[in-house]
């Protein structure tokens, strides 16, 4: 057997020291203190980590070892290669710079699994390896096959062209002499988050894939008119294949060619932050794809490396390869990951996708979730993963303050969302994921007038209290072919032929036009303390999102956004994209997504089919009712005063039908109601939904 020795996190012993701030946990959830020695041992292994990586080879050092790993340009023009491969009995480097000879270039092998390699420089004094030149790692096996590899660290990898009749990525030496160089000044962290969930590829209207630089000049604009001030990028880290949506990652370092360059994708950035744009990547660190010749599996030609090499090591589910925390260079290689999209290009933070299969051994398949806390701190919970996760939140919110982080979650993990140093798992949000799956299950199951009032309530308030939640009505998943968005589901075969508004429109299309008005807003001012809207749904995009694949004959028919359709204002989509326009400029003005005032509910009326709140000085007055509307209908509300629309669905401008006047003036009473000191009374028609701010006292 080859020497295949690792370093561990158990060299160095650190005492058990209390956590700091633990009574705070407490504060918040006093039903955590049953589980403090639980949470205690995991700070400590927490601890163990930060310690030992500090004193072995310190962590700033540590989590910038992209700066050494991989094929670099040293001052002199001489390449230097640096290389974990534990498994190797050698490695060797090939490419257009030697003719593809497998074995002239070997590598020397150092400790714990490394391997260097120095070139000097060409004869000119040039690298030897040019720019956009081909290379591949060699690695001699234990069986002693050589064998072809990617390096794990390659920051721009190529798929080639048809003809050539291969598709396995290549890797190009990405070296330019006049690399690009990010020239915006980062924009201040916003007070709460809109997001504009994206995906470049499909960011235009033709039949083709989108580029960088076309998502930067035509839809940043866009996003921006729209009242959003963050864009999370989706299928950045590059996949070969398309149709995984980027969560089948094979390169973890680069970022996907099919787009275009690396400096495209800064030149992005830039123009986001020029706008005052946080840029917030899709990272996927619960898995790898199980390509071999242009993935992590199997790169030392063994079965672990990167990967548990048991079982552990797969999901069966997703087909994919399942990262061993524990392991050092693991570890090495996913905390320099994140440094590299926060300082090479310019990222304002993450969304850690499949947090939840991190979370637990069972990966949350099968499980409920009742919300019995033994479920969070029993032996399903994989404490490696979530070490590792507090150790990604503390070097990120370290290192770079202002970045933000957001959990893909659905179990509610207690304090996921809450600072390492209170013994949590130091997201600053998660997902509030129970919030799509509501509203898509009643547009399946239910009639309008079963729609249950309290159940609609009680999702979209059910979330931990001073962790951040970002709500959102529908999940890009259910824009993907085999689902439906909030729209089609409303909608469905009418949208193709009665969204002129040069024709009549039906029942169903002013149906459809009210609720995804309704729905959405509420879910914006009730449902957490960010928002995020899938690109297109914000206009209702009449159509499912399905990549290019042999199943549809490689046709981008369905894999772009067809924007033109919110433009058009002979078209009722229009009206969607007006609304969401000035339901992100409300909440700008008046600020309800907040943290300290998450809403207070005063009624939920099944009957009438009504629901009333209070949130941070506004009154929300929602109307699902399918037929009926109400004429004096008397509200609760806490302070007295004057109050006047500020927000109103039934707004012409939104395809409503003007039924309320936009200059009454609401007077409270003083007359409790709803449990509130005041009330007043309002008209509120069927399927509408009002916003009232108070103007005098």
């Amino acid at each position: 057997m080859p020497e295949n020795k690792k370093q561990t996190f158990h060299d160095i012993q650190v005492n058990d020291d209390d956590v700091p701030d633990f009574e705070k946990l407490f504060i918040l959830d006093p039903y955590l203190r049953a589980h403090k020695l639980e949470i205690q041992r995991r700070y400590s292994e927490f601890q163990k980590l930060l310690s030992n990586i500090d004193k072995a080879e310190g962590i700033e050092k540590f989590i910038h070892s992209y700066r050494e790993f991989g094929v670099h340009v040293l001052s002199d023009n001489s390449i230097r290669c640096l290389e974990w491969a534990p498994g190797a009995q050698a490695v060797y480097l090939r490419g257009d710079f030697n003719n593809w000879q497998q074995t002239s270039y070997p590598f020397k092998k150092l400790d714990f699994g490394k391997w260097e390699l120095i070139i000097p420089p060409s004869n000119d004094g040039s690298p030897i390896i040019k720019h956009l030149s081909k290379i591949k790692l060699v690695i001699k096996t234990f069986s002693g096959e050589l064998v072809d590899r990617l390096d794990p660290w390659a920051s721009y990898v190529v798929q080639p062209p048809k003809s050539s009749g291969s598709v396995t990525y290549d890797h190009v030496f990405w070296n330019p002499t006049d690399k690009y160089v990010l020239k915006e000044k980062k924009p201040d962290k916003p007070r709460a988050l809109r997001i504009y969930e994206s995906h470049v590829g499909i960011a235009s209207s033709e039949y083709k894939v989108a580029s960088y630089r076309e998502f930067a000049d035509n839809l940043i604009p866009r996003i921006k008119k729209q009242g959003y001030n963050a864009i999370q990028l989706m299928a950045i880290m590059e996949h070969a294949y398309y149709a995984s949506f980027g969560y089948q990652v094979t390169s973890f370092f680069a970022t996907s060619s099919r787009y275009g360059t690396p400096d495209d994708l800064k030149y992005l950035i830039d123009i986001a932050h020029k706008n005052n744009i946080y840029v917030l990547l899709d990272v996927v660190h619960s898995h790898a794809s199980k390509n071999v010749l242009d993935g992590l599996n199997q790169f030392d030609g063994t079965n672990s490396c990167f990967f548990h090499g048991n079982d552990r090591g797969n999901h069966d589910l997703w087909d994919s390869r399942l990262f061993d925390y524990t392991n050092w260079e693991v570890l090495r290689f996913l905390l320099s990951n994140l440094m590299w999209y926060l300082e090479e290009y310019g990222f304002d933070g993450f969304r850690f996708d499949g947090v939840t299969s991190m979370l637990y051994h069972s990966h949350g398949l099968g499980h409920g979730f009742s919300g019995d806390y033994n479920e969070y701190f029993g032996l399903n919970t994989n404490t490696e993963a979530f070490n590792y996760l507090q150790l990604a939140n503390y070097v990120v919110h370290k290192f770079h303050p202002n970045s933000i982080t957001i959990a893909e979650d659905v179990s509610g993990m207690p304090a996921l969302c809450r600072p390492s140093e209170h013994g949590g798992g130091g997201f600053d949000y998660r997902l509030g994921m129970a919030i799509p799956d509501m509203w898509i299950k009643l547009l399946k199951e239910s009639t309008d007038d079963e729609w249950n009032m309290g159940h609609i309530v009680h999702t979209l308030t059910n979330r931990r209290w001073q962790e951040g939640t970002v709500a959102y009505a529908e999940s890009h998943d259910q824009a993907l072919v085999g689902d439906k968005t909030i729209a089609f589901w409303l909608m469905d075969a009418e949208m193709y032929s009665f969204m002129s508004k040069l024709t009549p429109s039906t029942p169903v299309i002013d149906r459809g036009i009210a609720l995804h008005k309704l729905i959405r807003l509420i879910t914006h001012a009730l449902g957490g303390e960010a928002w995020l809207n899938f690109m297109g749904n914000e206009f209702g995009h009449p159509e499912w999102l399905d990549f290019p694949r042999e199943g549809n004959g490689d046709s981008y028919h369905y894999a772009r956004r067809q924007y033109n359709l919110a433009d058009d204002d002979l078209l009722r989509y229009s009206f969607l994209n007006k609304f969401d326009r000035a339901m992100n400029e409300c909440e700008e003005k008046y600020h309800w997504l907040s943290m300290d005032d998450s809403g207070y509910v005063s009624c939920r009326h099944e009957t009438d089919k009504i629901i009333v709140f209070e949130r941070c000085g506004l009154l929300f007055v929602f109307n699902f009712h399918p037929t009926k509307s109400f004429a004096d209908y008397r509200v609760g509300i806490d302070k007295p005063g004057v109050y006047r629309l500020v927000l109103n669905t039934d707004d012409p401008e939104f395809g409503g039908h003007s039924l309320l006047d936009s200059n009454v003036e609401y007077i409270t009473q003083p007359y409790g109601y709803s449990g509130r000191r005041n009330s007043l009374m309002v008209y509120i028609p069927s399927r509408v939904a009002i916003v009232l701010a108070k103007i005098r006292d």
